[in-house]
């Protein structure tokens, strides 16, 4: 990559970020985060912008529920508890494990079919077991091995060759660039490769929380759709999409209907069963902040007001110690309401605008 492209990268995902999160130590602020972070209601309009929420981003693995969307669009057939998975960066425990071994099977396939980066699991007392039973990093560990399971089922039953799903020709990989534009509404304009070693291609922070509203609110507005089953799976089966202790499950958990994907180098799409939606970029791509500015987003966007919310469980969610001799000393708090916090912007930026901002070329989890 040029100098230039890579100046224009950068100068374009860093301008107009805003502290989204403060780490206190003692009575100091320590260090912040900055970044981009847009709230829209259920229409689709702006309740609260930090930042440029037009600014241009990879979606990381925040893009799953729509990479599943597209699955299902072309003949993937899985029960809620499995399609979760397939929407999910999973902690490698048992269930995950088990679940992946199931869609495989049920497409006539082993885990040697799957071509994702080979890995440990996430969750540490996992990775662990699975080192003492003799083994080491490997694709069914490694988190995105739901969504391969399900993209290789998905070959089967429509045809496809899945020795090449990885393609970014691939009649898969077309169409989920296709259900990703879709449900953004903004153009692919770049394409790169995701930690897990499939496509992954371009939207805005605004783009992704228009998605997330669209997901969320498809079992009321088109209860048979595919956006619809995928919203159902993931809100019915939280412990598949995240696991033990992480906090899109923990967020799920405590706000019924809720959807919410976290995303590698601090990126989050989530929305309420109305629509009513969040997306951020955290700008150094920290995962520290994001249960912190998360569960703040949430009760900004009103997720308090939604029947059975847990407020105890979402306060817990946000609660991130900061600590000293392992004991909590400080916190990392939100910042949401900073001078200059509500402005709003047009909705989509103009292509001249977007082509200024980061130059056309393309560049885990």
């Amino acid at each position: 990559m040029s100098a230039a492209v890579t100046d224009g990268v950068r100068t374009g995902v860093a301008r107009a970020a805003v502290p989204l999160a403060e780490v206190v130590r003692g009575d100091l602020v320590e260090s912040v985060h900055t970044g981009h972070l847009v709230l829209l209601d259920a229409d689709g309009g702006t309740l609260l912008e930090r930042g440029d929420a037009g600014t241009v981003i990879w979606p990381r693995s925040s893009v799953k529920p729509f990479q599943a969307v597209a699955m299902l669009r072309h003949g993937l057939r899985l029960p809620p508890r499995l399609l979760a998975l397939a929407a999910a960066s999973h902690d490698g425990e048992p269930e995950h494990l088990a679940g992946v071994r199931e869609i495989l099977a049920g497409a006539g396939l082993d885990e040697s079919a799957l071509r994702n980066t080979p890995d440990l699991p996430l969750h540490p007392p996992a990775a662990l077991a699975w080192q003492e039973a003799g083994n080491g990093p490997a694709s069914i560990t490694q988190n995105c091995s739901g969504k391969h399971a399900a993209m290789l089922a998905t070959c089967v039953v429509a045809g496809w060759d899945p020795r090449t799903y990885l393609e970014h020709d691939h009649p898969l990989q077309v169409a989920v660039r296709e259900a990703v534009a879709e449900a953004t509404g903004v153009a692919v304009e770049h394409v790169t490769v995701d930690g897990c070693g499939a496509p992954l291609f371009s939207t805005t922070v605004r783009g992704l929380a228009r998605a997330f509203g669209r997901l969320a609110a498809a079992p009321q507005h088109d209860p048979g759709s595919p956006e619809a089953e995928v919203a159902h799976a993931m809100a019915a089966f939280p412990e598949m999409v995240g696991g033990t202790g992480r906090d899109a499950t923990l967020a799920m958990r405590a706000v019924p209907g809720l959807v919410a994907k976290d995303g590698a180098d601090g990126v989050y799409g989530a929305a309420l069963p109305d629509g009513r939606a969040l997306a951020l970029k955290v700008l150094d791509g920290a995962s520290r902040p994001r249960p912190a500015v998360l569960a703040a987003a949430l009760r900004r966007l009103g997720a308090l007001d939604v029947a059975g919310t847990d407020g105890p469980a979402l306060d817990a969610l946000g609660d991130v110690p900061v600590l000293g001799a392992g004991q909590p000393v400080g916190t990392v708090r939100a910042v949401l309401d900073e001078a200059g916090a509500d402005v709003v912007r047009d909705d989509a930026r103009s292509p001249a605008h977007v082509a200024a901002a980061q130059h056309p070329d393309g560049g885990r989890s």
